[in-house]
């Protein structure tokens, strides 16, 4: 065998198995986006599963603010559902768009629930309300974890994948679209924890 046939031969396995790292890095970049996304289906299940119990254990009390309950489960239900659509495709853009849109109206449905119990003091000392809220509080900054870990998670797969040479294979791999990160339309307030006085 020639010597150029051996260097040939080697620098086409280096190749090969260049080309094969690039294929494993995205795969497993995929992977950790999915898997930040579930831990934001996690958190995001919990603060809707929370809200129900919020709401019934107000209802008593805010019998003259139908409009404002009945907003909060409109806007969590709205919020279920586009979990759904994101959980079972975790790459759509529309749907993580739809997501982010959703939960921003829950926050802002939150809010103005929030600034109505303030009227009602003995709501805001009832002990079950307390403690629904303080889970609340605790799920909000949940959320804001979560969010930031999967955004992180896009945008170093998104880094990676538009670098070269992975650029040149990674359509080519299946990876032809960006992650989307996940924002929401109110990031300012998101990124405080909930104020929820007594």
């Amino acid at each position: 065998m020639e010597i150029t046939s051996i260097v040939a031969l080697i620098i086409a396995a280096a190749l090969l198995f260049y080309i094969v790292g690039i294929y494993n890095r995205l795969v497993s970049l995929k992977n950790r986006n999915e898997n930040a996304f579930a831990q934001i289906e996690v958190q995001l299940k919990r603060r809707h599963d929370l809200i129900p119990n919020l709401v019934e254990t107000a209802r008593g009390y805010l019998k003259h603010e139908r409009e404002t309950l009945e907003a909060v489960t409109c806007a969590r239900n709205t919020a279920i559902n586009d979990l759904k659509a994101a959980a079972s495709n975790p790459a759509s853009a529309s749907a993580i768009d739809n997501l982010g849109r959703a939960e921003s109206a829950l926050t802002g449905a939150l809010g103005r629930f929030n600034a109505v119990m303030e009227a009602y003091p003995d709501l805001k000392a009832d002990q079950n309300m307390m403690a629904l809220n303080e889970e609340l509080s605790s799920t909000e900054n949940k959320v804001a974890f979560a969010r930031q870990a999967f955004n992180d998670c896009v945008t170093s797969y998104n880094i990676y994948k538009q670098r070269f040479p992975p650029v040149l294979l990674a359509g080519f791999f299946g990876h032809r679209a960006d992650g989307r990160l996940l924002e929401f339309a109110d990031s300012e307030t998101i990124q405080a924890a909930p104020r929820i006085e007594f």
